[in-house]
């Protein structure tokens, strides 16, 4: 049974039409396999607000995998972070630093991310960069091990020593 998951891009421009979004297509290409469902799909402003309200629908529906793209720099208005960060139960900073260090070897401005990622209730979310460049790669370095996470949280794996 693939793993439910739902994508959030947060956006002033792209949810306000001014912009058309870029990312929701790779993020379903990469996706597109037996292991992953894109069940949902949302655009929203970045206004703490929306995150919160787009974010707690799917940790409500035990959406398993939440990926969100934007809002995670420096920019008065750029929300995901701190949004994210009070909905976690249990952060997974591992993922973060491991993320950002990944993406500097891309972009010279990745140290610059403040993305975070953890666990709300049965829900693992990941925040990752505003761009369809950014995304791709991040999806690249993630979904090679995403599974393992996954798994745990379904309870479909009882003892980790015996995983390869």
């Amino acid at each position: 049974m693939p793993y439910s998951v739902a994508i959030i891009i947060i956006s002033d421009r792209a949810s306000s039409g001014e912009r058309e979004d870029g990312c929701i297509p790779v993020f379903c290409a990469a996706l597109d396999n037996t292991l992953f469902e894109v069940t949902r799909t949302d655009i929203v402003s970045d206004t703490p607000e929306e995150i919160t309200q787009a974010l707690q629908v799917c940790i409500d529906n035990r959406i398993q995998l939440v990926l969100t793209s934007g809002g995670t720099g420096c920019a008065a208005r750029d929300n995901t972070p701190e949004v994210t960060a009070r909905l976690l139960e249990r952060p997974t900073p591992g993922v973060d630093e491991a993320l950002r260090r990944f993406s500097a070897t891309k972009a010279k401005y990745a140290m610059y991310s403040r993305g975070v990622s953890g666990i709300a209730g049965s829900t693992f979310i990941i925040n990752l960069p505003g761009s369809p460049k950014a995304v791709r790669e991040s999806l690249e370095f993630l979904l090679p091990t995403i599974e393992h996470p996954l798994k745990l949280l379904a309870s479909e794996i009882n003892d980790c020593a015996k995983e390869v």
